[in-house]
C-alpha cells in the first residue's frame, strides 16, 4: 500500500513515515487527522478508498 500512495502521490506530499508496531495495529493518518484506523474497523482499508480519502484530502 505504501508504494501506492507514493505512486499516486509523488508529487503532492512531502514525507510519509512508517511506523513499525505490533499487535496488529494499522492506522493512516493525514497531517496528525486519522483516516483509518484497523483496531476501530477490524479490518485493513480497501486500497481504493483509501486513496480516495487521501486524495480528498489531498484536493487533487
Amino acid at each position: 500500500m505504501t508504494a501506492k500512495i507514493l505512486t499516486q502521490f509523488k508529487q503532492q506530499i512531502q514525507d510519509l513515515v512508517l511506523v513499525p508496531a505490533g499487535g496488529g495495529v494499522f492506522e493512516v493518518k493525514f497531517d496528525d487527522d486519522l483516516v483509518w484506523s484497523k483496531a476501530q474497523t477490524k479490518q485493513f482499508p480497501e486500497e481504493e478508498k483509501l486513496l480516495a480519502q487521501l486524495e480528498a484530502r489531498l484536493g487533487t
